[in-house]
């Protein structure tokens, strides 16, 4: 298992696009991948999951990828983040 935290940089946090993002990504990849935020796990494959989180800016999410890809997933994960998820 790999895990890296990251800060959510986006004015408005993750909402529905940016979750969706997420789940786009996370979706292309084998490893099992949880957002974690305070004592929520969320599963990154799912958008109802990801929006649960309610994760404002700045807010701190430790990414957990666990499988045979999941160097790779957590490289595209914060690569995603680093882009504001394609939003800005």
């Amino acid at each position: 298992m790999v895990s890296k935290e990251l800060k959510v940089t986006t004015e408005a946090g993750i909402h529905a696009r940016p979750a969706a993002a997420v789940v786009e990504t996370c979706s292309r990849f084998q490893s099992r991948i949880s957002f974690i935020k305070g004592d929520i796990r969320a599963n990154a494959k799912s958008i109802m999951n990801i929006m649960l989180l309610a994760a404002e800016y700045g807010a701190d999410i430790l990414v957990e990828a666990e499988g045979p890809d999941e160097a790779e997933a957590l490289g595209a994960v914060e690569r995603l983040f680093a882009e504001k998820f394609r939003q800005e």
